[in-house]
């Protein structure tokens, strides 16, 4: 199945750290999309993957989410950090913040991690015009072996932005729920 990631939003390390023990993470259930049936029944491949990219989103948990695969956030969000931040690797692995653990479970298959408060600053700092140029370089980085996908890292780029903003606004912190 592979390793699942929930970033998510929480008002506090104790709030994140409750969300380890919901049935199906921080996300849940995804609830059923009508239109995506439909795009599989008339095989429309374009309206399937549009229908199936991350989108941030309101969990069955009332949890502010946004669900991806492949995208860790030590390794892969150091590297946006760094191409956002202008940070150096050794700066932004020593932050406090930086995947340090607030919740574990079932020796280790479970994890929620914290996410640097200076990758939050400046996720709501990029300028939506500006994402593209940071996803592709973002795509070259040694985190995607220099193979990354552009278009889906535009993507969730923009939508962990998004997510960014709704923490900013509620004076949340950022957070990710992994599962193995």
């Amino acid at each position: 199945m592979g390793l699942l990631h929930d970033y998510f939003t929480a008002g506090s390390d104790e709030q994140a750290a409750a969300a380890i023990d919901l049935a199906g993470g921080p996300g849940g259930a995804l609830p059923p999309s009508p239109e995506l049936q439909a795009a599989f029944r008339a095989g429309d491949r374009a309206a399937v993957r549009r229908l199936t990219q991350p989108r941030v989103r309101v969990s069955e948990h009332g949890l502010t989410v946004l669900s991806v695969k492949g995208i860790d956030p030590v390794e892969h969000l150091a590297a946006l950090e760094q191409i956002l931040t202008g940070d150096g690797p050794e700066v932004v692995s020593a932050r406090p913040r930086h995947g340090r653990a607030v919740a574990v479970r079932d020796g280790g298959e479970r994890l929620i991690l914290t996410l640097t408060d200076e990758l939050h600053q400046a996720l709501t700092r990029r300028a939506p015009q500006r994402v593209a140029a940071a996803a592709a370089e973002w795509a070259g980085t040694d985190a995607f072996a220099g193979h990354g996908d552009t278009e889906a890292l535009t993507h969730v780029l923009h939508e962990l932005s998004r997510l960014a903003h709704h923490a900013s606004d509620r004076n949340h912190r950022l957070y990710c729920w992994l599962c193995l």
